[in-house]
C-alpha cells in the first residue's frame, strides 16, 4: 500500500458491549489494498465479535467503521457493497449448481443481469472453479466448497475481504491451495483473514493483530516481529521430496538442509511472495507441500506471552456505558 493510498478498512475506538461485559473496547483496525492481516486471539477473545461489527451484521456502541471511504452506519448499503465475507461456514445451497449459486450470490450483490455472466466467469477463473461450474455443490469436496464461498464473497469485487477460518476442516492439499488463492487475492484487495493457525498466518499474511479479552494486544508487520530481512528461514514439507540439492537450485534459494521426513529448512529470500512463489513451485513439481512455515518471527511464542500469560479482568462498561 502506498503512503497516499487511502485506507480501505478504518475502524476506530470500537466498544461492542453485552449487558456490563465488554466483548469488544476500544478495538482500532486499519488494512489498506494489498494487505493480509492475520486476526488472533483465543476464544471468546472477540474475533468473532468485531468481525460482526466490520461487516455490519452488529452495530457497536461506540465508534466508527469506514470501508472504503463510506460509513458504515450512515453509508451501509453502498459501504457493504465494498466487503466481501466468508464465514466459517460458508452459506451453500446444495441443491444448485456452482455456476447457479454464483448467480444467485450475484443478484443479491446488485450485480446487473448484463454483467453478471461476465462476473460469474472472472469469478470461476480466479478461484478455479470453472471445471465444476455445472456440477451441484452437494457433490462438491470440502476444499471445493470452501473456494465457493470465497468465489461468492468476491464476485462482485469488493475491497475489502474478511475471512473467518478459511481452512478450518480441510486436508493438507486443500489447505495449501486455499492458502495460495488467499495470497492471490491480498494482492489486489484487503484481507483481514481470522485463524488459530498461527503458521498459516505467518506463511501468507503480512501483518498480525491480536486481541486478547475485548482489547488489541498486539498489531506489528510479520517483518517488525522479526519475520523479514534480507534472507528468511523456512521449514518446508514435503510429501514427495526431491534431493536437496535441486531445492538449493530454486530461485531465491540460498541453502536447503534436510531435517527429516520430507522436513527441509530454506534459506531463501524474505517475504511473502517468495513464500508463494516456493510454494507454488512445490505443487508445479509434484512435490506435494503440506506447510511451508518461517522461522524468523517466533509468532508462536509471542501470541501465548500476550494472551495465555496476560491474566487481567476482562474490561466493563463504564459508569453510564450503552447497554444492549
Amino acid at each position: 500500500m502506498s503512503a497516499a493510498e487511502p485506507l480501505l478498512l478504518d475502524a476506530q475506538g470500537l466498544s461492542r458491549w453485552y449487558g456490563t461485559r465488554a466483548a469488544v473496547s476500544e478495538v482500532d483496525l486499519h488494512l489498506g489494498r494489498g494487505e493480509i492481516l492475520g486476526f488472533l486471539g483465543l476464544n471468546g477473545a472477540g474475533k468473532t465479535t468485531t468481525m460482526r461489527l466490520l461487516t455490519g451484521t452488529l452495530a457497536p456502541h461506540r465508534g466508527a467503521i469506514r470501508i472504503a471511504g463510506r460509513d458504515l452506519l450512515e453509508e451501509p448499503l453502498a459501504a457493504k457493497r465494498q466487503i466481501g465475507y466468508l464465514p466459517e461456514h460458508p452459506p451453500l445451497h446444495p441443491e444448485l449448481t456452482v455456476e447457479e449459486s454464483l448467480r444467485f450470490a450475484g443478484r443479491l450483490h446488485g450485480l446487473r443481469r448484463r454483467t453478471l455472466p461476465t462476473a460469474i466467469d472472472e469469478t470461476l477463473g480466479r478461484t478455479g472453479l470453472g471445471d465444476v461450474r455445472r456440477r451441484l455443490v452437494a457433490q462438491l469436496s470440502k476444499g471445493y466448497q470452501q473456494r465457493l464461498g470465497l468465489a461468492q464473497a468476491v464476485l462482485h469485487r469488493p475491497d475489502v475481504l474478511i475471512l473467518d477460518e478459511p481452512t478450518v476442516g480441510l486436508d493438507p492439499a486443500q489447505i495449501q491451495s486455499i492458502r495460495t488463492l488467499i495470497v492471490e487475492l491480498g494482492r489486489e484487495h484487503a484481507v483481514l483473514l481470522s485463524s488459530h493457525l498461527l503458521h498459516e498466518v505467518q506463511s501468507i499474511c503480512t501483518r498480525v493483530t491480536i486481541i486478547h479479552e475485548g482489547r488489541i494486544v498486539l498489531s506489528e508487520t510479520l517483518g517488525e516481529l522479526g519475520g523479514e530481512g534480507g534472507e528468511e528461514r523456512s521449514i518446508l514439507e514435503l510429501a514427495r521430496p526431491p534431493a536437496p540439492e535441486v531445492l538449493s537450485t530454486l530461485p531465491g534459494v540460498h541453502k536447503a538442509e534436510p531435517r527429516g521426513e520430507g522436513r527441509f529448512l530454506l534459506h531463501h529470500e524474505a517475504g511473502r511472495e517468495a513464500r508463494a512463489a516456493l510454494l507454488a513451485r512445490a505443487v508445479a513439481s509434484g512435490w506435494q507441500p503440506a506447510s511451508l512455515t518461517p522461522q524468523g518471527a517466533n509468532l508462536e511464542e509471542v501470541f501465548l506471552n500476550l494472551t495465555l500469560g496476560r491474566s487481567g479482568e476482562t474490561p466493563s462498561a463504564p459508569t453510564g456505558g450503552p447497554s444492549p
